[in-house]
C-alpha cells in the first residue's frame, strides 16, 4: 500500500514527457539511435570499409564488456548516485576469477566466485556509504585506490594467466555464432533485455527511480532507501564481476591495468544514452546505444587515420554536448509546462 501511495509522489517530473512520448508511439531512446545511424552513416560514406558486417560484429564485441558496466550505472544515475570504482571492481574480480582458475578451480565455478566477489565489492561500497550518509562518489573516490592497490597485490603487477584453457568455459565465451556474431555480444544483449525489464517494469526498478527522482517524497511512501541504495551498488558490483569474469574466458588472461580507465566511458555512456545526471530516469537500452556511440567513434577515428589519443578527447567533447542538449531539451519541456 505504501508503494501505491508513492507512485503519486514518485518519478513525476519524468512522467509525463515519457508517457507524452509513447501516446505518439515514439520510444524515447530514438534520438540517440537516430544520432548512431547518422554517425555511421557519415563515417561509412567517407570509409566504406567502415560498413563491413564483420567490421560492426567486431565493434560490437568490443562493446560488451564496458557496455555491461553500463548498464548497472543506469540504475545508479537514476538514483542520483556514481560508481566510481567500477575498473578496479571490473579489474579486481578478473584477478580474483582468474587466480582461482589457476589455483585448480573449475573455470565456471570460478566464474561464479568472481560475480559473488564483485558483489561483496558492491556491498563494501553500499555499507560504506549507507553508513557513513555519503554520497557514493565520495566513498568510491576512496575504494577506487583500495580496490586497484588490493588487485595489484593479489596479481604482484602482473598479468594473471589461467593454464589451462581448455575448458568448455574458455570455448563457449570466445566463441562465434555461425562464425560471426560474438556469444559475448549475445550475452550482453540478454543482459541489457532483463536489465530494462527490472528497470521498467518490477518493484526494484521503481523503487530506484522514485528515490532518484524525489527521496523526501520516496521516504514518506515508505521506501526504504537506504536498502534501495545498498542493493543498486551490490548490483553493479555484481555486474562489474560478470564482465570481468568474461573478460578472462574472452581475452585468456587480464592486465594488471586493465579497467583503469572505464569508469569516464561508461559514465560518458549512460549519459549520452539519455540518463539524466538528476535521477529519477533510466534508459538501459540508451545506455547500449550510447557505448555503442563511444566505440563507433573510436574505430571511425581510426579508419580516418587520426592517432587514437584523440579519442579521450572526442568522447568528453560527446559527453559536453550530450549534457547540454538534455539541459535545452528539460529547460524548453518545463518551459511548455509552466505555460500550461
Amino acid at each position: 500500500m505504501s508503494d501505491m501511495r508513492g507512485l503519486s509522489a514518485g518519478p513525476s517530473s519524468t512522467a509525463a514527457p515519457r508517457s507524452a512520448r509513447w501516446r505518439f508511439g515514439v520510444p524515447e531512446e530514438v534520438g540517440v539511435v537516430v544520432a548512431l545511424v547518422v554517425l555511421m552513416a557519415i563515417i561509412g560514406i567517407s570509409r566504406p570499409r567502415f560498413l563491413n558486417p564483420l567490421n560492426l560484429l567486431t565493434i560490437l564485441g568490443n562493446t560488451t564488456f564496458q557496455g555491461m558496466l553500463s548498464l548497472g550505472m543506469v540504475f545508479l544515475l537514476a538514483i542520483r548516485e556514481i560508481d566510481l570504482s567500477v575498473g578496479w571492481m571490473f579489474n579486481f574480480s578478473a584477478v580474483f576469477s582468474a587466480t582461482l582458475m589457476v589455483a585448480g578451480f573449475n573455470p565456471w565455478l570460478a566464474t561464479l566466485g568472481g560475480v559473488a566477489f564483485g558483489a561483496l565489492l558492491g556491498l563494501m561500497n553500499g555499507a560504506l556509504a549507507v553508513s557513513l550518509r555519503l554520497p557514493s562518489i565520495i566513498i568510491t573516490l576512496g575504494t577506487y585506490s583500495m580496490f586497484q592497490g588490493l588487485s595489484l597485490v593479489v596479481n604482484r603487477g602482473r598479468a594473471v594467466v589461467p593454464s589451462d584453457e581448455s575448458s568448455s568455459f574458455f570455448t563457449f565465451i570466445s566463441a562465434k555464432v555461425l562464425g560471426v556474431v560474438p556469444v559475448v555480444a549475445i550475452i550482453f544483449v540478454l543482459l541489457a533485455i532483463i536489465l530494462h525489464i527490472v528497470l521498467r517494469r518490477t518493484r526494484f526498478g521503481y523503487r530506484v527511480q522514485a528515490v532518484g527522482s524525489n527521496p523526501d517524497a520516496a521516504r514518506l511512501a515508505g521506501i526504504p532507501i537506504a536498502l534501495v541504495r545498498l542493493q543498486t551498488l551490490v548490483l553493479m558490483g555484481a555486474i562489474s564481476g560478470l564482465s570481468g569474469s568474461m573478460y578472462i574466458g574472452f581475452r585468456g588472461a587480464i592486465d594488471p591495468n586493465e579497467g583503469a580507465d572505464f569508469a569516464l566511458i561508461v559514465i560518458a555512456a549512460v549519459i549520452i544514452g539519455g540518463t539524466p545526471l538528476s535521477g529519477g530516469a533510466g534508459t538501459v537500452i540508451g545506455a547500449v546505444v550510447g557505448m555503442l556511440i563511444i566505440q563507433v567513434i573510436s574505430s571511425g577515428i581510426i579508419f580516418f587515420g587520426i592517432d587514437a589519443t584523440w579519442s579521450t578527447f572526442v568522447t568528453g567533447a560527446v559527453i559536453v554536448v550530450a549534457v547540454a542538449l538534455d539541459q535545452i531539451v528539460r529547460y524548453q519541456r518545463n518551459r511548455r509546462i509552466a505555460g500550461g
